[in-house]
């Protein structure tokens, strides 16, 4: 039964090294992703030409939904890499999967990606690539299609449980290669239209979609709270949380990392801690971290006053 094997609220508990510096680095075209990205992209384009089907294009909502839900926010994001709350391992795999399937990396990936660009973000100097700050035109194919080499990289570290764990280490090895099961089940259903619907589709979707909330998310939008001595803050992007399964809530998030919830104030939908606290009610969760289990964080302001201040 998988514990807790970090300290969800304490920051950089992955990283080391002190002579790491975020902000000196190049970048180049990875062409790993301008390929994966490439035949994603042309099987959705023949989606929307020559294979649309109202039976195939429910799935592509309803698939990218659970996928993001499920996957993306809770297995990837808050069980994996923040883990912020417990589940069986069974459980932890399965949802990890559907986190690999979105499309963006595999669940080392993910770590190592995650832990860099918030560590950068959180320092007084940050490379434009890991912190949004190129226009977007430039920003987009920076994250789509190229990655960045910093000249003076901290060691990230993975928690053993993780790292020597013979699933994830598959789950990493062939993370591409996971959608062709469901890729298989779709064309037994439902034909080639729910291929390209149902995989295709949905990864483009996932994956501009991450990217877009991305770069909003470091720029644009409402604040309750600011983090000093940080170059890049997180803003709140109200409009798109239940598109992103709460996951737009992204100021709370740099104020509590280690929180499974991740909309703190009222009116602020999170449809991942919905989902959360449904499954706990079920007895599949337990041990969720809120703010309040958090350590005090000196350089974490409130910008807003509480009633009664």
């Amino acid at each position: 039964m998988p514990q807790l094997s970090i300290d969800s609220c304490q920051q950089y508990s992955r990283i080391s090294g002190f002579d790491a510096r975020a902000y000196k680095g190049d970048v180049s075209l990875s062409w790993s992703k301008l390929l994966w990205l490439s035949v994603m992209l042309i099987g959705a384009a023949l989606a929307i030409v020559t294979n649309y089907t109202l039976s195939a294009f429910l799935l592509f909502v309803f698939f990218t939904a659970f996928t993001l839900c499920f996957g993306h926010s809770l297995g990837m994001h808050r069980r994996l890499i923040h883990q912020s709350f417990v589940c069986p391992l069974w459980l932890e795999y399965f949802l990890v999967h559907l986190g690999v399937i979105v499309g963006l990396a595999g669940p080392f990936g993910m770590i190592r990606t995650h832990d860099l660009r918030d560590w950068a973000q959180r320092q007084a100097q940050c490379h434009d690539f890991l912190g949004h700050q190129q226009p977007a035109y430039i920003d987009v194919v920076w994250q789509l299609f190229c990655d960045l080499r910093l000249q003076h990289p901290p060691q990230i570290k993975i928690e053993s449980r993780i790292v020597n764990d013979p699933v994830y280490q598959w789950m990493e090895e062939y993370w591409m290669l996971q959608q062709l099961p469901w890729a298989l089940l779709f064309f037994a259903v439902g034909g080639l239209s729910w291929v390209m619907w149902g995989i295709c589709m949905r990864v483009v979707v996932s994956v501009l979609g991450h990217w877009m909330i991305g770069y909003f998310a470091h720029n644009h939008g409402q604040r309750d709270w600011h983090i000093n001595g940080a170059q890049i803050q997180g803003h709140n992007i109200k409009l798109a949380s239940l598109l992103t399964m709460g996951e737009s809530w992204h100021n709370n998030h740099h104020a509590f990392p280690g929180s499974a919830k991740l909309g703190l104030q009222p009116g602020q939908w999170d449809p991942g801690w919905w989902v959360l606290v449904a499954m706990q009610k079920l007895g599949l969760v337990w041990n969720i971290v809120l703010p309040k289990n958090c350590s005090p964080r000196p350089e974490l302001i409130a910008l807003y006053k509480k009633a009664g201040e």
